[in-house]
Order: C-alpha cells, then structure tokens, then sequence
C-alpha cells in the first residue's frame, strides 16, 4: 500500500508516523520498517533538543527535505540527550519509503511532504502515563515539562485532524483504520446556469 503511493519528496515517499509521547510510534514504526523491507526511519528525537522540543521543522528541512528533493542521501546530526549537544553526522538514505516518526511528525510545515500520515490512535494522558513508566522516576522533571509543551504544540499545530489513517494497537499486532472526515453538509447541491 504505501511504496504504492506517488513520491513526496524527490523520489522519497515520506510516512509520518504521529501522535503523543508514550503512543507507541516508535514501536510500531520500527515493525512498519521490517514489514516494508528495511525502510529506513527518522527519530524526530534526533533533531529535536532540550531547548528546543518542537523548533527543529529547520534542521528537518535543510538535512532531510532538501536533499531528498534533489534526489540526494540525507545526512543529519543526531542529538545526544545525555550529552546535551548534537553528535556526528548519520546517512539516511533516499530510500522508496522513509519513515518520520515523532511527536509532530504530521504539523503543517511537514505535510506537503508527506505521502501519507499516520496517527497513533491513543489518548494523550494514557500515552503519558506509558511514557513515565518507560521513563522511570529520573525522567520525572522532563516529563512535567514536556506535556505542557506537547499541548501548546498540537493546540497551535494538530495533526490528528490531518491523519489518513489510525492506528490502533491490539493484541497482536495494529489495526488500520481510515480517518473519517466529518461531513461537510448533507443538502444537494444545485447548479445553475
């Protein structure tokens, strides 16, 4: 289905894979990626940073978006959240399908780039609840943080309402379903002339 779909970006056919921290995205985008035979997948953690959560759509554009529109292998400096800078450069080559996965991965600045949006179909306090629990306590500070900006971010820039599909986790494995675009308005429409 999705190597399918026309390119998006150069000869790159981008697939985000959105929704709140603790969904499961980078999970299911890591199976995504065996399913499709390798696909190569891009952490929006690596571009993001402590100062900068959901600043990084720049660093996306001028490592990524850019090369893969002239048809090039991307190279990005991944960030080190330990260490608190960016490491060396890594390769991510202009493969048939690319996965962005990340909290953001579907904001407006990315979707006329976009093949296809995915959104992780789990509530944003249960996702949370996931996340600290991953995380540990050490993680606690961060966290309280990062929900107050995950909001802001999808209050100015949501990308659900944007999904193609939702992807729901069940037991043993995910179900796809198609967004549902609420109705626009039931009454014919009459033409003239």
């Amino acid at each position: 289905m999705l190597r399918g779909l026309p390119p998006s970006c150069g000869t790159v056919r981008l697939v985000a894979v959105d929704g709140h921290a603790g969904s499961g995205k980078s999970t299911f985008a890591a199976r995504l990626a065996r399913a499709l035979g390798g696909a190569p997948v891009l952490h929006l953690d690596d571009l993001a940073s402590h100062d900068e959560l959901f600043a990084w759509t720049g660093r996306l554009r001028a490592q990524v978006l850019d090369p893969f529109a002239r048809g090039e292998v991307a190279e990005y400096r991944p960030y080190d959240w330990n260490a608190r800078r960016f490491g060396p450069a890594r390769r991510l080559p202009a493969a048939p399908v690319v996965l962005v996965e990340g909290v953001g991965a579907g904001r407006r600045a990315l979707r006329p780039h976009l093949a296809r949006l995915l959104w992780m179909e789990r509530g944003a306090e249960d996702s949370w609840r996931r996340g600290r629990r991953r995380d540990g306590p050490a993680q606690s500070a961060f966290w309280d943080g990062w929900t107050v900006a995950e909001t802001r971010h999808f209050a100015h820039d949501p990308s659900l309402p944007f999904a193609d599909i939702l992807i729901r986790e069940c037991p043993g494995g995910y179900l796809w379903l198609p967004r549902r675009l609420p109705a626009v308005d039931s009454k014919p429409i009459r033409h003239t002339g």
